[in-house]
């Protein structure tokens, strides 16, 4: 455990770091007599939350010590619908909209920096060989570089991390196969190896590096480590500027709504002492968008970043941003939670010609042809990028849309025996669920039972049911069994949610197909 903070330079001995889904683990940072952290790892439950360091340092003045400001009514405490994060004090009243809460100079962010050395050269090559769409390694690097830095700037910053992080790659393996969920396992299971093989590759490349050029200090890093820094990197991380992912201390704590009470305001330009260029969004561009290319970049940050209070907030309210209208899936992967209800969750399917076949039959609908669509409606569904060389067949259920716009549009054409009739149509007219039966009321009520058959099929692959996952939250389950359930859960009553909005919809059409 780290004791730096509190003043203590325990000698420590070096632990063997590993990562395996079958353990919860932690990583831990702690003084040696020299004055030099070792990255360790321990086992320990996410349920406690600990900070790296037993008593880390007030973050809050550090911020101001260095040239920030801090609202004198925000505290970091836990808050009991939020957790851990920044709000407002019990006695300095109400806050007004438009009030700076937190403004963070250019030198306090923590990002990835122009080599300065041999030790940054090496760091930079080991970030080189981390694939784009997992940045927050490449960032977490960064993280790790400095909390192996005897006398780190930003240990005030790097001591107030959390000491574990309820992503899954860290779920025991019970909870890994509790989420029930193919796409979400498929993330979790990539990122477990890349992590087993990067620890390879990080471990030849320092083999062979002087200690004065090791970019950790001598220090071991292995699997777990980096599973730790690029759970940091990811669950904190913001994009300013719009691509540079960077860690901005105490900003960071503020929590998570999809009605924030506050948002991001950039002041200043990269590469410039201009300080008069103001760049406002609030922010729906926290952490990585997913599957995005993020390029290894580097920037003088010679701006302001300040968080400003969008309404009026309350005394001992938390202070709120928007991480972005994400499916849980993002947040749990990312984050380390689940939204209950979340509006944005979605079920990812594949657009597959056997399956809709089945799905229709299922449904009542006579010799559906998805298996073997006609030439002109080859030529749309390639319109629709789901069909030919390159198809995207990734299609989903829920969220603000209810059914994938090109989900539908794919089912109204195919499920149609008129091309005349197809044709006449803009495809952005075939898409939207609102679309008032667009090819007729009779194929409008064989697509939508067929959404409603692949819906029943979905839930199949659920092994539980949802009085199931009911029973097993109403027993107090460890926290990474509960969010394994909530997960599963939610993705259910999402299921059941766009079922029931369908079902409305056929009902509605029955008038009009008797008068048709």
């Amino acid at each position: 455990m780290a004791a730096a903070a509190a003043g203590a330079t325990p000698a420590t001995a070096r632990k063997t770091l590993f990562t395996t889904t079958a353990t919860l683990l932690s990583s831990s940072l702690t003084r040696s007599s020299r004055g030099r952290r070792s990255i360790s790892c321990s086992a320990a439950s996410a349920a406690s939350s600990p900070r790296l360091a037993p008593q880390p340092p007030d973050l809050v003045r550090w911020v101001q010590r260095e040239g920030g400001f801090v609202h004198p009514a925000l505290r970091v405490t836990d808050h009991p619908e939020h957790g851990l994060g920044v709000s407002a004090a019990a006695a300095d009243g109400d806050i007004s909209p438009g009030d700076v809460l937190i403004t963070l100079p250019g030198r306090i962010p923590l990002r990835l920096r122009r080599p300065t050395g041999a030790a940054d050269d090496v760091l930079v090559q080991l970030a080189q060989q981390v694939p784009e769409e997992l940045w927050a390694m490449k960032l977490g690097l960064r993280l790790l570089q400095e909390r192996a830095k005897p006398d780190s700037f930003w240990w005030p910053y790097i001591a107030n991390l959390p000491e574990t992080f309820t992503v899954p790659i860290f779920f025991p393996g019970d909870d890994i196969k509790n989420l029930q969920y193919a796409p979400l396992l498929h993330q979790v299971n990539k990122r477990c190896r890349f992590l087993l093989e990067f620890e390879k590759e990080v471990q030849q490349k320092l083999d062979s590096v002087p200690l004065k050029d090791h970019p950790f200090y001598g220090q071991d890093v292995n699997s777990s480590s980096l599973g730790w820094a690029m759970s940091a990197a990811s669950s904190r991380a913001f994009r300013l500027h719009g691509e540079i992912p960077m860690l901005l201390p105490l900003i960071d704590m503020c929590n998570h709504s999809f009605n924030p009470n506050a948002r991001i305001v950039q002041e200043g330009s990269v590469n410039s002492s201009d300080m008069s260029v103001k760049a406002k969004s609030i922010i729906s561009l926290l952490m990585k968008i997913a599957n995005k290319s993020v390029c290894l970049s580097y920037v003088t940050l010679n701006c302001y970043v300040q968080v400003v209070a969008e309404m009026k907030i309350e005394q001992n309210a938390a202070i709120t941003l928007n991480y972005g209208c994400h499916p849980n899936d993002f947040f749990l992967l990312d984050y380390g939670f689940v939204i209950t209800p979340n509006p944005y969750d979605q079920v990812e399917l594949s657009y597959d010609g056997a399956l809709l076949d089945a799905a229709s039959m299922a449904a009542g609908v006579s010799s559906p042809n998805f298996s073997a669509p006609a030439k002109w409606q080859q030529d749309i569904l390639s319109q629709l990028n789901l069909h030919g060389e390159g198809a995207i067949l990734k299609v989903s259920l829920g969220g603000p849309e209810i059914v994938d716009g090109r989900l539908l549009a794919a089912l109204r054409v195919l499920l149609s025996p008129d091309p005349e009739a197809v044709h006449k149509h803009d495809l952005k007219t075939l898409m939207p669920l609102d679309a008032q039966a667009p090819l007729g009321p009779t194929v409008e009520a064989s697509a939508l039972r067929t959404v409603l058959a692949l819906c029943a099929i979905a839930l199949q692959h659920f092994h539980t049911k949802i009085m199931d996952d009911e029973a097993i939250l109403k027993g107090e389950p460890p926290l990474t069994t509960e969010l394994a359930v909530q997960f599963r859960l939610q993705k259910k009553f999402l299921i059941v949610d766009v079922m029931q909005n369908i079902s409305r919809r056929i009902k509605m059409l029955s008038p009009q197909k008797s008068t048709a």
